[in-house]
């Protein structure tokens, strides 16, 4: 049996494998990156199956003892700034209230000064539209 092949027993319908061959693709449906279902169907397996190995083989293992675990803190610290930014500019930055905009289009060209307001922006979305 340690080939990892199937066997049959009389009288049953279903396959047995062996504790050799479970625990190989079992390691090979842990590692990152690898789908599962492909690992299932390269080894003759089904997928939903081989999921439960999986599942059943992790319960009885501390999540620890997995070597990608130790990889992914489960917690990671992030320092905080001492300072935080204003959300507003302070008062000394000047904010122009007008706004000059130069349209072109084709060889025309149009210039206008308008005022910072809801109006203006309305305008323009209406303009370049």
């Amino acid at each position: 049996m340690s080939t990892g092949e199937p066997t049959a027993p009389a009288g049953r319908s279903w396959r047995r494998h062996s504790a050799e061959f479970k625990a190989r693709v079992i390691e090979l449906a842990r590692q990152p990156g690898v789908s599962t279902a492909a690992v299932a169907l390269a080894n003759g397996l089904n997928a939903n199956m081989l999921r439960r190995w999986v599942r059943e083989a992790d319960e009885g293992v501390p999540r620890s003892a997995h070597k990608d675990a130790a990889a992914v803190p489960a917690f990671v610290q992030l320092p905080v700034p001492q300072e935080v930014p204003p959300a507003l500019p302070p008062a000394s930055v000047q904010v122009p209230s007008r706004i000059s905009v130069e349209i072109r289009r084709g060889s025309t060209a149009v210039q206008a000064e308008l005022p910072m307001d809801a109006r203006s922006a309305a305008w323009l979305r209406e303009v370049l539209g």
